[in-house]
Parts: C-alpha cells; sequence; structure tokens
C-alpha cells in the first residue's frame, strides 16, 4: 500500500515539473514576442533557480514563472523567502557579470492560469530591507 502510494505521488510530481517546464517554454516565447533578450533559462544559482533572465533596454528581469488557479494564487505562493533569494541571485549576477551592472533590476511573475491569457507582472516583488 506505501509503495503505491509513493508511485502516484512520484508520477503527479513527474507530470507536474513537465508541465511546469512546457509552461516556462510558453512564458520565453511570448517575453520574446514582446522585445525582451533571453540571457538566461532555468539558470542555477547558490540562491536558488532563476525561471528566466530577461532584458529590455536598461531593464534587467529576474523572471519568476508560476501556475495556479487564479493570479493572486500565484502571487502568494512566492514566498517572503523565494522573493529574497530571487533578489539576492539578481543582485549576484549583476556583481559578476559587469555587462548587467548597469541595468535596473526588477523581480518579476509571469503568471499561467487556466482559461486566462498568460500575465506578465512587472516588478511584482518590491525589495524590502528584512529585520
Amino acid at each position: 500500500m506505501t509503495v503505491d502510494r509513493a508511485a502516484a505521488r512520484s508520477a503527479r510530481g513527474k507530470k507536474a515539473r513537465r508541465r511546469g517546464r512546457m509552461l516556462e517554454y510558453v512564458a520565453l516565447v511570448h517575453l520574446m514576442l514582446k522585445g525582451y533578450r533571453i540571457l538566461g533559462f532555468r539558470l542555477p544559482m547558490p540562491q536558488g533557480e532563476i525561471d528566466i533572465l530577461a532584458q529590455k533596454g536598461k531593464r534587467l528581469a529576474v523572471i519568476e514563472v508560476k501556475s495556479r488557479g487564479d493570479a493572486d494564487a500565484a502571487l502568494t505562493a512566492v514566498t517572503a523567502i523565494q522573493q529574497d533569494r530571487l533578489w539576492e541571485a539578481g543582485l549576484a549576477l549583476q556583481e559578476t557579470r559587469p555587462q548587467l551592472a548597469a541595468l535596473d533590476l526588477n523581480i518579476d511573475l509571469y503568471t499561467l492560469t487556466p482559461g486566462r491569457w498568460p500575465r506578465h507582472t512587472k516588478n511584482a516583488f518590491e525589495k524590502i530591507e528584512r529585520f
């Protein structure tokens, strides 16, 4: 019985990861059509993975891709800890890549919800100091 549950859970997880990756490709294409230059995709960082790193003009966007039942659920799915990690990853990239240092760093949210057009929320998470 326990083995069956574990196998079912593993299969659900595999399906969710596959769907998530497919939705990241949707986000990539949509962002390119909007004029963004993709600088990184599934970029591993010590702070955590950056789903998409993109540039448009002087704007550097670290983009988190979420799929949820509605946009509000996607927004709340990105915890304060994850927001901090995204900021830290973006700042670390700017420190290690001189060509990115002069760009304005933003953390964006790209949401995909059933029956709705994809939504790109620019600067979804303001950098706040936490004590």
